[in-house]
């Protein structure tokens, strides 16, 4: 009972708190005078104009859209021209990477932000050999040129064929690849417990350049 109280308590302060704040920025809007107004909105015209140019841009470099690039030069030149790019290396014959394909293009379609992109496995040799990709799917998330996350195979979501969208979105979320909006220290799906959740709240892969010159030693592909 004593601990409801507190609960109870707690709510009602942190109400209070927030009719507050509210009250305090419709009291500041009121004092304001022609000119402060006409400042605010010469603002929030910028902020809107500068949404939609970054929109169109993004459009332009076929954000919006989930996409297979057919070579590893494609591969290269598109993490030159996005910020962040989720690349989905798979196979055709790995029923696992159609999920994540219909996965993907749902996420692509919401979120402009990010270009997501897929690449054959079998015929990029040398980028699977660079960034050591040995089980299908494998999801490769890149930005400003760096690998910096992995999302391989289904353990990162739910470890079931079956997870919802919002899974994946929620774990690219986790690794700073799309704008989530939601709570990233919950998974959205409610009661279940996320097998493999060392690795999502764990150290982070370390970084490797997306180069397309050189050489990486790397162990023999196990699938």
């Amino acid at each position: 009972m004593a601990a409801q109280q507190a609960l109870e308590n707690q709510l009602l302060q942190a109400t209070q708190m927030i009719e507050s704040q509210v009250d305090a920025e419709i009291e500041r809007i009121e004092k304001m005078d022609d000119d402060d107004l006409e400042v605010l909105r010469q603002k929030r015209l910028a902020a809107m104009k500068k949404a939609a140019d970054q929109k169109q841009e993004w459009l332009a470099a076929g954000h919006g859209e989930y996409s297979e690039v057919p070579d590893e030069k494609e591969f290269f030149e598109t993490c030159k021209r996005s910020k962040r790019v989720v690349c989905h290396f798979y196979r055709d014959s790995t029923f696992r990477c159609k999920i994540v394909d219909k996965h993907l293009s749902e996420i692509a379609r919401k979120h402009l932000e990010t270009k997501f992109i897929k690449i054959n496995a079998e015929r990029s040799k040398f980028l699977v050999d660079r960034l050591r990709i040995k089980t299908l799917p494998t999801i490769c998330l890149a930005k400003d040129g760096k690998t910096t996350d992995y999302i391989v195979g289904f353990d990162d979501l739910g470890g079931t064929d079956d997870f919802p969208t919002v899974m994946l979105e929620w774990r690219l979320g986790r690794s700073d690849m799309i704008n989530y909006s939601g709570d990233l220290l919950e998974p959205p799906t409610s009661g279940q417990k996320t097998k493999g959740s060392s690795k999502i709240f764990g150290k982070p892969v370390a970084s490797r350049n997306l180069r397309d010159d050189g050489n990486t030693d790397s162990d023999d592909d196990d699938w």
